[in-house]
């Protein structure tokens, strides 16, 4: 039940704990996304809560919805604006040497009949920075907090395969083909999200990780201090 996932909530406001392998939105496929299960998610209010940004569908961690229209518009302006602060925790290979570092790599979308589109590197897209450091390393891989400046497409996956040539384990597009050890899991994750307010306490979330990132080596003391 998406209810016993609710991480913040008041009169305009919620933010839940996406599991990996559900879509915020629609998909062709057929399979349930967030929007059939929006209904869940009214805690006593007549209307639907509306999702503010995407996550990947692989993606599990913090997503803002809306409460009422106002709200949403505010949001969606504060994302827009850049004020909005996110962090995600991803786990990749190999380590980076680096224990830390900036990413400004510009990213655009291409697309193929064959292979249909994807995001990659390109010095005439658009802006893209995003600041990571690396929290532990096993066994080959290593667990890292990501906090980007910018919200592109993503922009955390490419930057990992293609800035840090160090993709996110699972990536079922932007990783290597014979990595298959999570089950099919991608081990991206929102962890902290915070989002201010003019009028009130700013909006602040923190997502437990997933069993799939303990499974890899990484259990929860392994993210301190984020």
């Amino acid at each position: 039940m998406l209810a016993d996932r609710i991480l913040f909530i008041d009169a305009e406001a919620l933010v839940l704990d996406k599991p990996a392998g559900l879509p915020v939105t629609a998909v062709r496929d057929g399979s349930l996304s967030l929007d059939n299960h929006l209904d869940s998610l009214r805690m006593g209010f007549q209307r639907q809560p509306g999702a503010v940004h995407r996550l990947d569908r692989d993606t599990s961690g913090c997503l803002l919805l809306s409460r009422n229209p106002k709200a949403h518009k505010r949001f969606a302006a504060a994302f827009e604006a850049g004020t909005v602060r996110k962090t995600y925790l991803a786990v990749v290979s190999p380590p980076p040497q680096a224990a830390s570092g900036v990413i400004d790599l510009p990213l655009t979308k291409v697309s193929t009949r064959e292979e249909g589109w994807r995001i990659v590197a390109d010095a005439k897209g658009k802006p893209s920075r995003t600041r990571w450091e690396r929290l532990a390393v096993v066994d080959g891989r290593a667990l890292l907090a990501f906090m980007p400046e910018t919200g592109r497409t993503h922009q955390l996956r490419v930057h990992a395969a293609s800035g840090l040539g160090a993709a996110i384990v699972g990536d079922p597009m932007y990783g290597p083909d014979a990595d298959r050890s999570t089950g099919g899991k991608m081990l991206l994750h929102a962890r902290r999200l915070m989002v201010p307010r003019a009028d009130k306490l700013a909006i602040e979330a923190v997502a437990p990780l997933p069993a799939s990132f303990a499974a890899a080596g990484f259990p929860e003391e392994a993210a301190a201090p984020f």
